[in-house]
């Protein structure tokens, strides 16, 4: 986190989980374009490099730490599968997201 992480931005949207298929295979949430934006207006203050922005997310009752992913000048938000098994997610459904950017320095993974 740059700049003692003085930065912090928080939105609720929701999303539908897509599957990107490579050699494994990764499910995410794209970050509407409007907080896409926001955060993409505060990148440099927020990235640890690569355009990669640490994240807190809360899906249901689930609560983890992870990085949102540029991608088609937007953000994607990886679900990890301990995140979809707990919540019983599947590809294809709308999910609620709870996504706070800009962690201070005692929030970082």
């Amino acid at each position: 986190m740059a700049h003692g992480g003085l930065v912090a931005m928080g939105f609720e949207f929701s999303g539908e989980i897509w599957e990107w298929r490579g050699p494994a295979p990764f499910y995410f949430v794209t970050v509407p374009e409007v907080e896409s934006r926001a955060i993409k207006s505060a990148e440099r203050l927020l990235t640890y490099g690569w355009g990669m922005i640490p994240a807190k997310v809360r899906i249901g009752r689930t609560v983890w730490k992870t990085a949102l992913w540029p991608k088609e000048g937007r953000y994607v938000l990886p679900l990890k599968d301990a995140v979809r098994r707990a919540e019983g997610l599947e590809v294809g459904q709308v999910v609620q997201v709870w996504l706070e950017v800009g962690l201070g320095p005692a929030d970082k993974q």
